[in-house]
């Protein structure tokens, strides 16, 4: 940009932010006041924030289940992928943390799979979808609230492909993660329509030795078809392979 016009442009935005028309966010970053608000009051929307600064990013974990309209609650991060990693930005009222695509998901035929486009005040963001959003949560719980809001949100998800939701599990091979999906799936059979013949191909890959989802976990019970050892609160009483 010639310096003339840069000049112009600084002043433009000099003038209104004294005005209270616009609110700076972070570097290059300005957001627009509603005229029935004050600088004050206004609080920007940190995941039109977070697209700005990065249009190409997907939104993951918590932040997918609350774009999908599935989040049990509502939570103060805001996480997306993005191709270069920074540091976490904090705004008054979140936290916007930007990740690296995970190795499983590395190149152009891995980052959209399983992505969806959905629409906020009038921008289109890209998410994760049902099925990448719930493994990815197993893969990392913390992300998604935590495996008991992950749990209570997706349960909430209208549909599930199956066949996609196998795709990502491939992608991922990881033991621990085909045993918590499956597990998942089991309980709710069906909501989901799932077939027998894919829980026992599920349960083929579960961990070989006892496993648990979270990092750290301490406690719970064993859910012996998955080799899995899971918090009580997600246990439903009788469950059969609680031990």
């Amino acid at each position: 940009m010639p310096e003339g016009k840069r000049l112009r442009v600084v002043e433009r935005l000099k003038h209104h932010l004294r005005t209270g028309r616009l609110k700076r966010v972070t570097r290059e970053i300005y957001a627009v006041i509603p005229p029935t608000l004050s600088p004050e009051r206004f609080r920007p929307d940190p995941f039109l924030v977070a697209s700005a600064m990065y249009p190409d990013g997907v939104f993951s974990h918590h932040s997918a289940l609350e774009l999908l309209g599935a989040a049990h609650s509502l939570w103060n991060q805001c996480t997306l992928y993005v191709n270069r990693r920074r540091r976490p930005l904090v705004l008054e009222d979140a936290t916007l943390r930007f990740l690296d695509l995970p190795l499983s998901m590395k190149g152009e035929s891995g980052k959209q799979v399983g992505t969806r486009r959905i629409e906020r005040q009038g921008k289109l963001l890209e998410v994760t979808g049902p099925e990448r959003t719930l493994v990815e949560g197993f893969s990392r719980p913390a992300l998604a609230g935590g495996l008991e809001e992950l749990v209570n949100s997706a349960a909430g998800f209208t549909t599930l492909d199956l066949e996609l939701l196998e795709e990502v599990l491939r992608r991922y091979d990881m033991a621990k993660l085909w045993a918590a999906t499956g597990w998942f799936l089991e309980r709710f059979q069906e909501s989901f329509h799932v077939p027998d013949s894919l829980l026992a191909r599920m349960e083929q890959r579960r961990p070989r030795s006892r496993a648990y989802v979270e990092r750290g976990q301490r406690g719970g019970l064993l859910v012996r078809r998955w080799n899995l050892i899971l918090p009580k609160v997600l246990l439903s009483s009788g469950e059969p392979d609680e031990r």
